[in-house]
């Protein structure tokens, strides 16, 4: 996929699936859009505002230090797990099968 206003569009998507109490990493993302851990951060950074950027993380749980505040906030609502600065993946992943799917829903209509 070339067309980085289209990836854009598609890794936002890809995050509006993350259900509620849940994360992924970006590496998640990553393979649904099939592009690279770091682009997803980049789009996230630059794009994410408006989607549950909270439910994007590390492998580890962890976002950057000037989002955390927000972060936690959102994690506590939504019963997300923490551990000092970075939630518990390992207890809130989302169904990446389940991901997958609502994901290809979600973008049928492009391309």
């Amino acid at each position: 996929m070339t067309d980085p206003l289209e990836v854009i569009e598609r890794v936002l998507r890809a995050v509006e699936q993350v259900p509620h109490g849940h994360v992924v990493s970006y590496g998640d993302i990553a393979a649904l859009v099939e592009t690279s851990p770091r682009r997803v951060g980049a789009i996230m950074g630059e794009w994410g505002g408006e989607v549950a950027w909270w439910r994007v993380t590390n492998a580890a749980g962890r976002l950057p230090d000037p989002l955390l505040p927000l972060a936690r906030k959102q994690w506590q609502r939504e019963g997300i797990p923490v551990d000092g600065d970075h939630c518990v993946i390992s207890r809130c992943r989302a169904d990446l099968t389940r991901l997958a799917a609502d994901y290809a829903d979600a973008v049928e209509d492009l391309s």
